[in-house]
């Protein structure tokens, strides 16, 4: 489709690159974000990709919107999509037991699989992060084969604790802080999801790939130990169609 643009108050203008939430939507979003950021327009402020838009910030009073709109456009037909074949994957650790994992036997069960096979599907592909959004640091992110069937709980929670690991059909996302949340809680990380003391606060940001790394609640107590003394590192390495490249 032709991308839209679409005013959001005084100082803001989303433009929509498509209307479903895919892959190639996605890095169109991406594309047009780094044509802007590789040929800046004076006046923008702030960028914000989501699923199938890019919300653009700008001082009405340094460009106006007529002319911001024009210099867009031109970044768009240099923008082509974001090349995906060499994106980042990060390893991020997960357990699956206990009360780390609340609802992961209901979901299996839904599944008609054990859960050890559940936790081979949700663990075995890479999840591309689609955005951030609801909370800072909150990845929402998919996996393109054996998505699962289940949807959200019939009955939200008004609080789910931070740094856990929430699923339904093929989205798995990344939860930074307690907040409600209609998902169920598959697994947790160690990992702090979002960290204010560093300089790049987020784990995961748009345009990542992640990896999740199967551990044992010895294993999580331990990385969690580290995460604590701020030794712990996410391994990463490079995404190239099919091949992994080790970084």
């Amino acid at each position: 489709m032709e991308a839209k643009f679409l005013l959001v108050g005084e100082s803001a203008v989303s433009i929509q690159m498509g209307d479903v939430i895919s892959l190639e939507v996605n890095q169109k979003v991406r594309g047009l974000m780094q044509s802007l950021l590789d040929d800046p327009v004076d006046g923008i402020k702030e960028m914000v990709p989501t699923y199938a838009s890019l919300m653009v910030h700008y001082r009405p009073e340094v460009i106006r919107y007529e002319e911001l709109k024009k210099e867009i456009k031109k970044r768009m037909e240099n923008a082509g999509q974001a090349k995906e074949q060499s994106s980042i994957v990060k390893e991020i650790p997960i357990c699956y037991e206990g009360e780390l994992a609340p609802d992961l036997e209901d979901c299996a069960r839904f599944e008609d699989i054990s859960i050890q096979e559940f936790i081979r599907m949700h663990s075995e592909h890479e999840y591309y992060t689609y955005m951030l959004g609801f909370a800072p640091g909150h990845a929402y992110k998919a996996r393109f084969e054996e998505p699962f069937h289940f949807k959200r709980r019939e009955s939200p929670r008004v609080k789910i604790p931070g740094r856990t690991i929430v699923a339904q059909t093929n989205q798995s996302n990344l939860i930074p802080f307690p907040q409600p949340c209609g998902w169920n809680i598959v697994g947790t990380t160690p990992c702090e999801v979002c960290d204010y003391s560093k300089e790049d606060p987020f784990l995961v940001h748009a345009g990542d790939w992640v990896k999740y790394m199967p551990v044992t609640r010895s294993e999580y107590d331990a990385i969690r130990r580290d995460v604590e003394k701020g030794t712990y590192r996410v391994n990463t390495y490079t995404r190239k169609g099919n091949e992994k490249a080790v970084k």
